[in-house]
């Protein structure tokens, strides 16, 4: 039996993902795509501030500490916020294909507990795109990168345009990220998952 459900396996004419050629470089700090995003940007006091580094093909490396503002369970991490961290982790796995896209579907399998003050080291790869679909998935460990399993995911993203979010966004933060006079990272506002 399949871990994922059948809603997150690809279709028989899903291809396999293609790396953009203007993605970033292999080894490659992708940095926040947006200050205030709760998941990779530096402007949430209580955000993960979510590393992540391109790695060969379609993939990726991220880390983030679990700190105390992350626990549910005294001492632990929340599972809310574990399933964020593999969120993110999965999104911006689309800035290498140079697509913007939005979670579709998220199944977290949560394997072991996740200590406060803990690297989570997560490792991601778009496994199939067909049209505007993009599967792909992600596994969380602690004691290092090849240290237990502690969560995993499975994430059907949807490309979509940038009216996605002018049309749905509260205007005054899309003007501000519009309006970003750092061009690089106004162009990557709306790349990722926010």
């Amino acid at each position: 039996m399949s871990r994922t459900s059948a809603a997150l396996e690809p279709p028989a004419d899903a291809v396999r993902p293609v790396r953009h050629p203007d993605a970033p470089a292999p080894g490659e700090l992708l940095g926040a795509h947006y200050e205030h995003c709760f998941g990779c940007g530096g402007g949430q006091p209580h955000g993960l501030r979510l590393e992540a580094r391109a790695g060969e093909g379609v993939t990726l490396t991220a880390e983030f500490t679990v700190r105390p503002a992350h626990q549910g369970a005294p001492g632990l991490a929340h599972g809310g916020v574990l399933a964020t961290a593999l969120d993110e982790t999965l999104g911006s796995l689309n800035w290498l294909l140079r697509k913007i896209a939005v979670t579709g579907r998220l199944e977290t399998d949560f394997v072991r507990p996740v200590p406060v003050d803990t690297v989570l080291h997560l490792t991601a790869e778009v496994t199939a795109v067909a049209g505007r679909k993009i599967w792909s998935t992600a596994t969380g460990r602690i004691g290092g990168p090849e240290g237990p399993v502690a969560v995993r995911a499975d994430a059907l993203f949807i490309e979509v345009k940038v009216e996605h979010f002018i049309d749905n966004g509260r205007p005054e933060e899309i003007r501000a990220a519009m309006n970003d006079p750092d061009q690089s990272r106004r162009a990557r506002a709306f790349e990722v998952n926010p």
